[in-house]
């Protein structure tokens, strides 16, 4: 379906969107919190303002990537027009927990819970998706055999693309960083976190381990990260709940209990505090890949 430059795929099965391309002309439809239940992808060519995330608010400027999974809460603050490119994609049209190593953009570009949703595009980087969202339209005019493959395929470059580069900026960043002692604490906190986040969810037991008070470890991730301690674990925990309802079959209570709640309605308030909506309607309304969990 095209209309006004505006380009969609619905999904025949379910009717849900698949697959949207489109630009940002002046208007702003993100100037409120967004939850929307595909991946998000706003790259910005002219004009600035505040973006709200999860728990963080980050300055963004023209020529800058925003990426956002399903459910993850954003809206842009802007005080004058913007213009960009937009693309939604549902994890049915292409799931990025299960195509992560194709991609490499889990954790990079999505479900990065350490740094900012954000990537600058310049140069080469601009002059590839610039070609890719041609590419994008020019398949969306056919009805052509395979559409949807050739679509997927233009859209492992461009995540591909973005997670390089993203993955430069990050490594630029780390380089020029002169406080050493900061970060090497916050990487055993990374390397703890991704060990216990199953069995461990308070602050305090992870600034044990590291031999610091809670009150400074939260300091050190909020200077950072931007985020407490607390908004960390909870976001950890909640990106593998996500995977878990999308990719497998088990029950709520299975995965309740594998994420160390015995409770299971004690998990689904955990889980509705952070997206809120609860597990099963999430799993309802993303989907559930039920050709991988068979």
């Amino acid at each position: 379906m095209i209309q006004n430059n505006n380009f969609t795929l619905i999904n025949p099965q379910t009717g849900n969107l698949a697959f949207k391309i489109y630009h940002l002309e002046k208007d702003n439809p993100f100037d409120h919190i967004q939850r929307l239940n595909y991946y998000s992808l706003i790259w910005i060519q002219k004009g600035n303002g505040i973006l709200k995330a999860d728990f963080s608010e980050y300055d963004f400027n023209e020529n800058m990537l925003l990426s956002f999974s399903p459910y993850q809460p954003f809206m842009l603050c802007t005080k004058a027009n913007i213009s960009g490119v937009v693309i939604h994609f549902h994890p049915d049209f292409f799931c990025i927990h299960k195509h992560h190593k194709e991609v490499a953009c889990q954790g990079v570009l999505f479900n990065n819970i350490y740094n900012p949703p954000i990537v600058q595009v310049e140069g080469k980087a601009a002059a590839s998706f610039e070609m890719i969202i041609e590419l994008f339209k020019d398949e969306m005019r056919k009805s052509a055999l395979a559409q949807y493959e050739l679509l997927i395929s233009y859209l492992k470059i461009f995540l591909i693309t973005g997670s390089r580069l993203k993955t430069e900026q990050q490594t630029i960043e780390i380089k020029t960083n002169t406080n050493n002692e900061e970060p090497f604490i916050l990487q055993n906190l990374k390397n703890y976190i991704e060990k216990h986040y199953k069995t461990v969810h308070s602050a305090s037991e992870y600034a044990n381990m590291l031999a610091i008070t809670p009150k400074a470890l939260t300091k050190l991730t909020k200077t950072h990260y931007n985020k407490t301690l607390t908004n960390l674990i909870s976001e950890r925990i909640i990106i593998e709940a996500k995977r878990e309802l999308y990719l497998t079959n088990k029950t709520i209570k299975e995965i309740a209990f594998e994420l160390g709640y015995n409770d299971e309605y004690y998990f689904s308030r955990f889980f509705k505090k952070n997206v809120e909506i609860s597990p099963q309607l999430y799993r309802e309304t993303v989907g559930f890949d039920r050709a991988s969990a068979s």
